[in-house]
């Protein structure tokens, strides 16, 4: 993809001293079930706020609340401090939307119909210039059921954008890409909070979401489950992990590290030390090893990652 950015992507509204979305004691039930159950959280305005959860966690149906898509059964919304279901027309100028479904017509052509989605704004980017910001140009003429998943998501990208947006809602936005477009999506993402442009962001991608995201809220079952920056939810702590043949003693190594240290194997042959890491706890655990004729492999001290975060908080069995 082309590297130069977009020239003047600040969007022309106001700022404003709310958050960009504001949501309080949120309710939607589909006959019995609440697929959001009192859900509250703020995303700040120039920020990068990222909606995390498994699936059936209530995500989508939130994001189609704030959109104005859906309706909440209870609770109170406000988008930009506006109420998407009765100030959608309002809002609808200041909020671009990125589905993971795409939203494009099949048959439509990129940049026609890109040049038609910026006609409906009043200072809208130069559609040519951003379909070269997203590696597009050559695909301008080619119908959108033609295009590969990852150009399709580009496109769809630029259609969210194409209006300056005062917040963006991102959908998935880097499913189907290929490194190095996932990469140029991470800085055009980065460059809209750079420009001032609010941005919430859904994804299965921890990475993702540790890199770009000011604010991270969780969600399980309709409820925050935990929330705030990539950097609080992980913490300090680090870990040890190394390789070596399958089926050690854990309860005996335990035995030689400090109190409240904790030791796993999962897969077989993977083993993971949660502790205090210092460099006694690595002598110990080195030498415990050796003690016991094992040879380590790919031994390593990491930081916790927000993906451990998340399968701590919201567990680890497959969602359908």
């Amino acid at each position: 993809m082309p590297g130069h950015k977009l020239v003047g992507m600040t969007p022309p509204g106001g700022g404003g001293r709310d958050g960009a979305v504001e949501l309080h004691s949120l309710v939607k039930r589909y006959g019995s079930a609440r697929a959001v159950d009192g859900l509250s959280f703020s995303a700040a305005r120039g920020a990068v706020t990222a909606l995390l959860g498994p699936n059936g966690a209530g995500k989508t149906t939130t994001i189609e609340i704030c959109e104005g898509f859906r309706r909440a059964d209870s609770g109170t919304v406000r988008v930009l401090g506006l109420d998407p279901a009765a100030d959608g027309r309002a809002l609808k100028p200041r909020v671009g939307v990125m589905p993971q479904s795409g939203g494009v017509p099949a048959t439509a052509r990129a940049g026609e119909f890109l040049k038609l989605v910026a006609s409906f704004h009043a200072t809208p980017l130069d559609p040519a210039a951003l379909l070269a910001r997203l590696g597009l140009t050559e695909h301008a003429r080619t119908p959108f059921r033609r295009m590969s998943g990852g150009q399709q998501q580009r496109l769809s990208l630029a259609v969210a954008i194409v209006g300056r947006p005062e917040l963006v809602f991102l959908d998935e936005p880097t499913t189907g890409l290929d490194p190095q477009a996932r990469h140029a999506t991470w800085e055009l993402i980065e460059e809209l909070r750079a420009a001032g442009v609010s941005v919430v962001l859904t994804t299965h991608n921890m990475e993702e979401a540790e890199r770009l995201s000011d604010r991270v809220v969780i969600v399980d079952h309709g409820k925050v489950v935990a929330e705030g920056a990539p950097e609080e939810l992980t913490g300090a702590e680090r870990q040890l992990r190394f390789r070596a043949r399958p089926g050690l003693g854990l309860d005996e190594l335990l035995s030689a590290l400090p109190a409240g240290s904790a030791a796993k194997e999962s897969p077989a042959g993977h083993y993971l030390i949660e502790a205090d890491v210092r460099p006694e706890l690595l002598a110990t655990v080195t030498a415990w090893c050796a003690s016991h004729g094992v040879l380590t492999e790919d031994l390593r001290i990491e930081r916790r990652t927000l993906e451990d975060v998340f399968l701590e908080l919201t567990g680890r069995e497959l969602r359908a």
